[in-house]
């Protein structure tokens, strides 16, 4: 394992993120008497033709605590020790902390685990105390540490310092840390990748061995290192832009924002704050008042659970409520159909949609403001010809006034059992905003291989003017990222190929050495992009030749900033960065070859 760095801009050599196989599932652990939320029951799995109940308890997997509540750390570590290597279970858990101070917790969080304050700001619930992510489950690897989140509290760490050690689909969002923010594992083993948002970290932020990361609307102390990509836009406290020696691309603002959704507790009252859009935004949203934004009752909610089937749920949203999905596992025979404008689709704990028979899992309209939210997305034993659809075939609408997001939205082919879909994510309205996605085909798990889990395109995007802030898109069988909407921005990606493409030809595009990480198409006239990355591990042929890692039209629209490849342990190598652009990768010692500017 690499040792953590004696100076602020050396990172560790980070090596491949290698991930392996695992085996034995967890045991879901059922909620503990008179921790669970305590509102009024709803009956789940109405039929359609009655008129659905707004509100509800929200079902034995989200806990609900105070400061007075008895055994918080027994309960937390009885799920740490049932969710800590569950990467492929059924278990889902949301642990709700009420306004107040709680002392000397320590919240590890294993996998499909949410840990969320309910106050309106994070300040108002503090934990003396750790939220922890380590990766003592995988000896020191935390290249697999995904679908984990923190959410709206404040911690003062017990030794100054929290340590977050995650990789994809692990947001950290309107977080107040009281102290430093460690994000490599105990040992500085290999990490790769993750977002923070919305929050404020006093101390010292120390990525170490992370590979990539993107800070947005933030404030830090001091950012001590870099390895590969690290972007930052809209934070307070950010290094100076200095890519490629350190890494780090700075964007001074976010062009667009808008938050994600959240539960919280107004007196007894549960609502979800819809936090407003912002333009050039930076820093937090919080940190010097009240948010801008609307609140919404839980009685405007259809609280759904996971034996609700998609025709319970869309006779919800045609009644005009919003969805808001308790932890589990939905398998849904029909999209979801969210139609209405300013709709909000919220998700608890990784709450989990399974298509059926080839449905497409969520169509939302060509329509504004739908805010879609904390959810993952598990494609089905038979191929959908898409999963999720943003718009439908041909939406034209001008949105740019109350644009639709998708934030904090995971998508997953194969891994947790065979699954196939043809293009994971396709974005067709104007104006959206994709915000903290992972697309992500299986590279290990159950139901893996090239054909087994097929899934050639991870995201298309076909509407206008679409910002995408931290997008993470790997392994598809053909084009990681298809872009073909005029007026496009994507501030940071995070791209592998496939690893177990069987040989040269299964990846050929023509005349062309393998499909790009991130494709422009030809007809577009203006793009815009910063801190890109693609990299390779061909490990089943390592002699395959990828052609480039990105695939743009040189046009004075087009531009693009700080782009790099990476052969990771020459496993497969790059012969340029972008189109003909770039020197290749070469060798096996895992070092990105960049590109400050295209054209």
């Amino acid at each position: 394992m690499p040792n953590p760095p004696t100076d602020a801009n050396d990172g560790p050599s980070s090596g491949p993120s290698r991930r392996k196989v695992l085996g034995a599932a967890a045991v879901a652990v059922p909620a503990a008497a008179g921790l669970a939320a305590t509102l009024p029951s709803l009956a789940s799995g109405a039929p359609a033709a009655k008129k659905l109940p707004g509100g509800g308890d929200l079902g034995p997997n989200v806990l609900v605590f105070d400061p007075d509540t008895a055994g918080i750390q027994d309960k937390l570590d009885e799920i740490f020790k049932k969710q800590e290597k569950a990467q492929f279970d059924e278990g889902r858990y949301a642990l709700l902390f009420k306004p107040g101070k709680y002392s000397g917790l320590n919240a590890q969080l294993g996998f499909y685990t949410s840990i969320m304050g309910l106050g309106l700001s994070p300040d108002d619930t503090t934990i003396n105390g750790d939220v922890t992510v380590d990766a003592g489950w995988f000896d020191g690897n935390a290249t697999q540490n995904f679908w984990r989140s923190a959410e709206n509290l404040a911690l003062v760490p017990k030794n100054g310092t929290n340590r977050w050690a995650v990789s994809q689909a692990a947001p950290f969002r309107r977080m107040h840390v009281k102290g430093g923010l460690n994000l490599a594992p105990d040992g500085y083993g290999w990490a790769s990748g993750g977002y923070i948002a919305d929050s404020r970290i006093d101390g010292e932020v120390g990525p170490y061995s992370q590979q990539q990361w993107y800070t947005r609307d933030s404030s830090v102390g001091k950012w001590k290192n870099a390895v590969w990509n690290m972007v930052f836009s809209g934070v307070d406290g950010a290094p100076a832009a200095s890519y490629p020696d350190p890494p780090y691309t700075v964007l001074k603002t976010t062009p667009i924002s808008r938050e994600k959704p959240f539960l919280y507790l107004d007196g007894k009252d549960y609502k979800v704050f819809v936090p407003a859009k912002r333009t050039e935004s930076s820093g937090t949203t919080w940190d010097s008042g009240t948010p801008k934004g609307e609140s919404l009752p839980l009685d405007k909610f259809y609280v759904a659970k996971p034996e609700d089937d998609a025709k319970t749920l869309n006779a919800a949203l045609e009644q005009g409520l919003h969805l808001l999905l308790t932890p589990g596992i939905y398998k849904v025979d029909a999209p979801v159909e969210i139609k209405r404008e300013n709709t909000v689709v919220l998700g608890l704990g990784y709450a989990t949609l399974v298509p059926q028979g080839g449905a497409t899992a969520v169509k939302v309209a060509d329509v504004d403001g739908v805010r879609l939210a904390g959810i993952l997305i598990d494609a089905g034993k038979e191929n959908s010809e898409t999963l999720l659809e943003v718009g439908p075939k041909g939406a034209s609408k001008d949105h740019s006034g109350n644009p639709t997001s998708v934030q904090d939205v995971f998508v997953r082919i194969g891994g947790a059992g065979v699954g196939k879909a043809t293009t994971s994510m396709v974005v067709n309205s104007n104006d959206t905003i994709v915000d903290h996605v992972w697309v992500w085909r299986a590279d290990h798990g159950d139901g893996v291989g090239w054909e087994t889990n097929r899934a050639d395109y991870g995201v298309r995007v076909n509407g206008d003017s679409v910002l995408a802030t931290g997008l993470f898109v790997e392994h598809f069988n053909k084009y990681d990222v298809d872009w073909h909407g005029d007026k496009g921005r994507t501030i940071f990606f995070q791209n592998e190929k496939a690893y177990d493409a069987p040989n040269q030809e299964a990846i050929q595009n023509g005349d062309t050495k393998g499909f790009a990480g991130y494709r422009i198409d030809d007809k577009v006239t203006t793009h815009e992009g910063w801190g890109l990355g693609s990299y390779c591990f061909y490990n089943v042929d390592p002699k395959i030749r990828q052609g480039h890692g990105f695939e743009a039209p040189e046009k004075e629209g087009v531009k693009l900033h700080n782009l790099c490849v990476v052969s990771l342990g020459g496993k497969g190598q790059y012969e340029h960065v972008i189109n003909k652009t770039g020197d290749p990768t070469s060798g096996e010692d895992t070092k990105p070859s960049t590109v400050t500017s295209f054209p």
